[in-house]
Parts: structure tokens; C-alpha cells; sequence
């Protein structure tokens, strides 16, 4: 998530001080993406040091305004129009911790990838309930609950599948059942006992 661009998309429109380009921030994702105010002023500093931003003045209870540069302005018109990056993926525990079970002796993997899915679910069902509250005309927050609602989904398939990859593994190993001879018994011969 690039903190630095959304603070930019926001100076954007207008001079604003850390706690409103906080606010605004998490307002326009609807809180997904907390921020600390900290993290807020630190990447403020960092944007007027490489001159994308710069202070403009301050309000009577001492608040310092930014607003962006020329140069600020076309890198933000950059990275609008650049694709997000695949290259280099961000991490995701859930991979992490998938890949680690299945190779820590004793952990039952099947039931952390069950507990996952339960909790994805339950996620996933909380996510379209926040949408279908969602004002229509709240774009933004639409947009963002569409994009938790279709990773839920994926993570969902994802489960799925590493299940049955499970499964088929456990099959794998279990030794094969031995065969039952399936000849026919040998008749009996009349007047024969047993």
C-alpha cells in the first residue's frame, strides 16, 4: 500500500495537516488501512525532503499545512497511470503459514487450513453485509469493499485447493490395501465332509 501516493492523491486536492490527511485517508478506505498519525508525519517529512511536497503555512492552533509540489503532482500522475507491480509480491502469512505447517512434524495442517476457511468465510460474509449498507454513492468505499470481498473469495478457492492437494498427498503415502485373492473357492466334491 503506497502511503506516500495516497497522501499525495489527497494534498492533491487542496493544503491539508497530518491528522485531516489521516483522516481523509481512512475515510476513503474505509478504515481498512489504518494509519498512525506518526507513520502519517513521517512520510510527510520524507515527501518534503524528496520535494513532492511542501509546508504552506499553519493555523492558529499550530497545525502545519502541506500542499504538493509540481513535482509531487507528476509523480502522483505517475503512479496513476503505472500498473501495481507483481514482481515483487507482498508477503502473505497465510502462505507463510501454510508452507511452514506442512513441513513442521506434529502440526495438523488440515485443521489450521479449516480454521482459515472459517474464519475467511465469516470475513467474507461480514464484507458483502458492509457493502450492501455502503451509500451508492460512496464509490470509493465500494470499490474497496469489492476488492476484500473478491480476495476473501480467491482465499477461499485457495483453501479449497490446498485441502485437496492435502488429500491427495495423504493418499499418496498410505500404503496400498493387499490385494484379495479373488479366485473362486474350490468346489466341493459330493459326499465329502468337512
Amino acid at each position: 500500500m503506497s502511503i506516500k501516493h495516497g497522501l499525495l492523491a489527497l494534498l492533491d486536492q487542496g493544503p491539508r495537516y497530518g491528522y485531516q490527511l489521516r483522516t481523509e485517508f481512512e475515510a476513503r478506505t474505509g478504515s481498512t488501512w489504518p494509519l498512525n498519525v506518526g507513520q502519517v508525519y513521517t512520510t510527510l517529512g520524507r515527501l518534503d525532503r524528496d520535494e513532492l511536497v511542501a509546508p504552506d503555512g499553519e493555523d492558529d492552533e499550530g497545525h502545519v499545512f502541506y500542499r504538493i509540489t509540481d513535482k509531487g503532482r507528476a509523480e502522483l500522475r505517475e503512479w496513476f497511470q503505472a500498473p501495481v507491480s507483481r514482481t515483487s509480491p507482498p508477503r502473505d502469512e497465510l502462505a507463510i503459514k501454510l508452507a511452514m505447517a506442512v513441513t513442521v512434524p506434529g502440526i495438523d495442517v488440515r485443521s489450521v487450513v479449516q480454521g482459515q476457511r472459517a474464519h475467511t468465510l465469516r470475513a467474507l460474509q461480514d464484507y458483502t453485509r458492509l457493502k450492501t449498507r455502503a451509500a451508492e454513492d460512496d464509490l470509493a468505499w465500494q470499490l474497496v469493499l469489492e476488492s476484500l470481498i473478491f480476495h476473501a473469495e480467491a482465499e477461499v478457492r485457495w483453501l479449497d485447493h490446498c485441502e485437496a492437494r492435502l488429500a491427495r498427498r495423504a493418499a499418496e503415502r498410505e500404503p496400498a490395501p493387499t490385494p484379495v485373492d479373488e479366485r473362486p473357492a474350490p468346489a466341493r466334491r459330493r459326499g465329502t465332509r468337512r
